[in-house]
């Protein structure tokens, strides 16, 4: 019996001492994994601040794009991305939130519902520049060729709807059912629970899907070189070509003139200052909101 039970105490050691070590060895990696990562990261970020940080000056948001071999800034590219990210999000967020309050609230249970999933999954993952020239085949060649911001509008729009899409469909999920049940008890219509109640308890994470999505356009070229095109000078009407500060920084980035390069690596840093400001709004909103309901 004693015999046994040694023999058995043995077989266990072995087991936990291969576990452990089989732990060890996965924390290791993982550890090993996210330091390289950081340092990447880190990098990354330290070498555009050490570019940019010549170009950063009251001159960057106040002046124009400039000629070669003259100082400027990129007023009008801020100006330009504004007014097209804008326009996307007024465009992308009403008909993202409609199209998933559909797909929680009644399509469901249906087929057309996984079908509208599966295309909403399909688009979420499309390459950009696809759809950049989906509607330069849609809008600019069916206007003779007219480059304007209202066609980078809506290729940015096709960006953010299926994330808004996606994140407005788990949010309501994510609502409890009592709370429907409860409303439509009391003989509240469906359409005013989803205002009143669902849209009330999943506010937070719509807003934080509409504040990501605005942080992935903010950042995209290929759509606008097919749609907004560009502009050097000032431009506030949106059915002409407007410039941007993505198409900026593509185009200043690859030009021998070093004031150029200094202008792309400027609004390089303001752009991923404003994504990082963006992504911790969007991060912050949840926490609170996570707080709150607890």
């Amino acid at each position: 019996m004693s015999a046994v039970t040694a023999r058995e105490h043995a077989i266990a050691d072995r087991l936990y001492a291969r576990r452990r070590f089989g732990n060890a060895l996965a924390v290791v990696l993982a550890v090993g994994t996210a330091l390289f990562g950081l340092f990447f990261l880190g990098w990354i970020l330290w070498t555009l601040f050490a570019k940019a940080v010549g170009g950063i000056n009251w001159a960057l948001f106040t002046q124009m794009t400039p000629p070669p071999l003259q100082e400027g800034g990129l007023l009008n590219a801020f100006f330009g991305s504004a007014v097209m990210c804008a326009m996307a999000i007024g465009i992308g967020t009403p008909l993202g939130v409609a199209a998933g309050t559909w797909l929680s609230e009644y399509g469901k249970a249906r087929k057309a519902g996984t079908v509208v999933r599966f295309v909403n999954d399909i688009l979420l993952s499309a390459p950009s520049i696809v759809l950049g020239l989906f509607v330069y085949t849609l809008i600019v060649m069916q206007t003779g060729g007219n480059f304007s911001a209202l066609a980078g509008a809506i290729a940015l729009a096709f960006i953010v709807l299926p994330v808004v899409v996606r994140t407005t469909d788990e949010m309501l999920q994510l609502v409890p059912v009592q709370m429907r049940e409860a409303a439509l008890s009391l003989g509240v219509p469906q359409w005013k629970v989803i205002i009143q109640v669902l849209y009330r308890s999943a506010s937070a994470g719509i807003v934080t899907g509409i504040l990501l999505s605005l942080a992935r356009i903010s950042g995209e070229t290929a759509p606008l070189l097919f749609t907004a095109f560009g502009n050097q000078y000032w431009n506030s009407n949106v059915l002409q070509p407007m410039a941007s500060v993505p198409v900026v920084m593509y185009q200043y980035a690859g030009s021998p003139y070093e004031s150029w390069q200094q202008l792309a690596w400027a609004g390089a840093f303001v752009l991923t200052v404003f994504v990082l400001l963006v992504s911790l709004s969007a991060r912050a909103l949840l926490l609170r909101n996570k707080i709150s309901n607890d």
